[in-house]
C-alpha cells in the first residue's frame, strides 16, 4: 500500500485510540474528560476528513478518469459519495456530542440523562465509523495505490501530511498526537 493509504490507515487507528478514551471516560461518568477527549475526537476526525476530501478523493477521481483499470470513474464516483455522506453524519452528530457535553459543563442537573445520550451518539458513530474505514481501507485507499504512479503517490503523500499535522490552536501537538 501507497504511503498516503499508509498515513491515512495509521490516523485509523489514532482516532479510533481517542474513541476508546471517549467510551472509558463515559464509563465512568468522568464528563471533564469525556468532554475533553471527544472534541480532540471530533477535531481529529475533521482534519482526516479534509485530507480526504481535499487531496485523496480528487486525486482517485482525477485517475479514474484517465485510467482503463478498475475501478470505473462511476464506481469511483458512487463509493466517494457514500464515503462524503459518512463523513457528514460523523460531524453532525460528533458536533451534537460536543455540544451536549459543554452544556453539561455548566449545569449538571440532567448529568445521567445527557451522558447517556451521548453514550449513543458516540455508539452510533462507532459503528458506522467501522464499516467506513474498512471501505476506505479496501476500496479508495488501494485505488489510490494502484492507479496512481510513484510520483503522484509521493506527491498525495506529501499533501496527506501536511494536512494531518494542521491542529486547531486550541490543543497542544502534545494533546494533537494524543501522547
Amino acid at each position: 500500500m501507497g504511503q498516503a493509504s499508509e498515513q491515512l490507515i495509521d490516523d485509523h487507528a489514532a482516532v479510533d485510540k481517542l474513541l476508546k478514551q471517549i467510551q472509558c471516560a463515559l464509563g465512568s461518568k468522568d464528563l471533564e474528560v469525556a468532554h475533553a477527549k471527544l472534541d480532540l475526537f471530533w477535531a481529529r476526525l475533521a482534519v482526516h476528513i479534509r485530507a480526504e476530501h481535499l487531496h485523496l478523493f480528487p486525486a482517485v477521481l482525477n485517475s479514474a478518469a484517465k485510467n482503463a483499470f478498475a475501478p470505473s470513474l462511476d464506481e469511483a464516483e458512487r463509493n466517494i459519495s457514500e464515503l462524503r455522506g459518512d463523513h457528514d453524519f460523523f460531524m453532525h452528530e460528533l458536533a451534537r456530542a460536543v455540544e451536549i457535553t459543554r452544556q453539561l459543563l455548566t449545569d449538571r442537573s440532567g448529568l445521567e440523562e445527557g451522558l447517556n445520550d451521548v453514550n449513543n451518539i458516540v455508539s452510533a458513530v462507532e459503528s458506522r465509523l467501522v464499516k467506513h474505514n474498512e471501505s476506505e481501507e479496501s476500496q479508495i485507499y488501494n485505488w489510490a495505490t494502484t492507479l496512481l504512479n510513484p510520483e503522484e503517490q509521493t506527491i498525495l503523500a506529501s499533501k496527506i501530511t501536511t494536512e494531518l499535522r494542521k491542529h486547531p490552536p486550541r490543543f497542544t501537538l502534545s494533546t494533537w498526537m494524543n501522547e
